[in-house]
């Protein structure tokens, strides 16, 4: 697999020099300057990826060309922000870059309530606590039947079955505790600092976050997983001619946490999710970005036996591992633990790779590790949450070796980029 790296751009403290030397082969990157819903132009895209290639390195894949709000709630704008999102299909493909990272999660992206949660060993990684996560939404979003659909939330234990936990008599007992600094801080965790950097939605400086949230809420309101689905299936069907005449490979990533929260439909979360929309709009250029984190983060699932059925429908691949807890919380294992068997799954993906070779276009399957800890200082350097320098080039390390060791069993020749052999 193709060794990439998620770069927030020319912005991004971590530099593409510091990248180069820690064997990273391509970038994956988005035009993080164009605001929503905007056309991305070619002369932007050419700017950026001859910036990337002037360091020896190529843009990979695109993670994200945001789908805005209103394609997946069905907006009255929605036929013309397709016509957009086309048009930027077409400028990227273009300048050769094939590959697109997305998702169709309404609202919020990805969700943690701690990000500097604190390993055994002194490193901190990210987390998330059911309680605390209810209390959000109960006591801080205020939102109407919370407190209800927490009452029927049932946690699934790291055995995939109900595990019987109270969820509303730990917010009752946290709320003896919590405080108004608490408060901001589980605001900043999940709206600000997880969100303003990946989604659009949100950003540094925003003076009232919640009341935006409760907004953005409310343009779901009515909307069920089946209307969801359908509005997925709809910006499917309308791209994939874009997607054929231009050799582009749409792969969706999967809900994190893979669960329904905030009374949000969530539609990419199981092996029944992945197979319905494959099957929706069955065309090869309609595929998954296989995040192993997400998909180890939910307890339903068996990660091995997922990526063995749909590697054949996977664009790209993202190594990390979860660690779900007897009570239901998770958090970021190590690249070598966890929910996920990261060895097994690049003995699977390696092998879909050889089956590619005679198409240039997905020859490569990019591939890049995740959410590595926070370590040695990481956290004073200004990077985003979950993106360390430190804690990823540590879980690079690790999966280099683990994808040396698979090619030498598959009798695949091994090239550490930077060096003479």
């Amino acid at each position: 697999m193709e060794k990439t790296w998620r770069w927030f751009g020319k912005n991004d403290n971590i530099t593409l020099a510091m990248l180069k030397q820690i064997g990273v082969e391509g970038i994956v990157t988005a035009l993080h300057d164009v605001p929503l819903g905007e056309v991305w132009t070619r002369e932007k895209i050419h700017d950026l990826k001859t910036y990337i290639e002037g360091y020896g390195m190529r843009w990979s894949v695109v993670e994200s060309l945001p789908v805005t709000e209103t394609i997946k709630y069905g907006g009255p704008d929605r036929d013309e922000q397709i016509e957009i999102y086309k048009q930027s299909l077409r400028n990227l493909a273009a300048e050769g870059i094939h590959t697109i990272c997305y998702n169709f999660m309404p609202v919020l992206d990805w969700a943690r309530t701690d990000l500097l949660h604190l390993n055994p060993n002194g490193t901190y990684n990210l987390y998330f606590s059911i309680p605390q996560f209810a209390y959000f939404d109960i006591y801080i979003l205020k939102r109407e039947g919370a407190r209800e659909s927490w009452a029927d939330f049932k946690v699934l234990g790291p055995d995939g079955k109900p595990n019987g936990r109270d969820v509303l008599k730990e917010v009752d007992e946290l709320r003896k505790t919590m405080t108004p600094e608490k408060e901001h801080q589980l605001v900043e965790n999940i709206v600000i600092k997880t969100q303003g950097f990946v989604s659009g939605n949100f950003k540094e400086g925003d003076e009232h976050p919640v009341e935006l949230f409760r907004q953005l809420l409310a343009l779901y309101k009515g909307i069920d997983r089946d209307q969801l689905r359908a509005n997925m299936k709809y910006f499917l069907e309308a791209i994939m001619p874009v997607c054929n005449e231009c050799g582009m490979y749409m792969c969706v990533h999967p809900d994190d946490p893979p669960f329904q929260i905030l009374g949000l439909p969530r539609i990419v979360t199981s092996d029944a999710d992945i197979d319905w929309f494959l099957h929706a709009v069955d065309d090869p250029h309609n595929g998954l970005t296989f995040c192993a984190g997400s998909l180890s983060a939910g307890a339903q699932n068996n990660v091995v036996e997922l990526a063995r059925k749909y590697a054949s429908r996977t664009w790209f691949v993202h190594l990390r591992s979860c660690y779900v807890f007897p009570n239901g919380d998770f958090t970021e294992a190590s690249h070598l633990g966890g929910r996920a068997d990261i060895i097994e799954l690049a003995r699977i993906f390696e092998k879909e790779e050889a089956k590619r070779a005679d198409d240039p276009i997905i020859a490569q399957l990019p591939m890049r590790v995740d959410h590595g800890m926070t370590m040695l200082g990481d956290e004073a350097r200004g990077y985003n949450a979950g993106y360390s320098f430190l804690g990823r080039m540590f879980a690079m390390g690790q999966v280099q070796g683990i994808i040396a060791t698979v090619d030498r069993e598959l009798g695949k020749k091994y090239h550490q980029p930077g060096f003479f052999d």
